[in-house]
């Protein structure tokens, strides 16, 4: 099994790309996001601005980056159809 089919089938993976996994990532995104807009002057407040793209695409446009990275697909619909296979296979 490869490293992001591993990954994707983790409930790690189904965790962070449910509904409420989506929204986590949203807040986390915003959060991020505002940090990096009250500390701007200093180089870790344009670095949380600049790590706050990655949450809140992928809460927004329901991708995983982590997926993405591994090789595996970008879309956080065919990772949950992964894990609904994967729960199916085991009953």
């Amino acid at each position: 099994m490869s490293a992001h089919e591993s990954f994707n089938r983790s409930r790690f993976a189904q965790l962070v790309n449910s509904a409420g996994g989506r929204v986590f990532r949203l807040s986390a995104g915003a959060v991020f996001l505002a940090v990096g807009v009250a500390y701007r002057a200093h180089p870790l407040g344009l670095a949380s601005l600049a790590w706050s793209v990655l949450p809140l695409s992928a809460g927004a446009f329901d991708v995983c980056w982590i997926s993405a990275a591994l090789g595996g697909p970008l879309s956080g619909r065919k990772i949950r159809a992964l894990g609904a296979g994967l729960a199916r296979s085991s009953v």
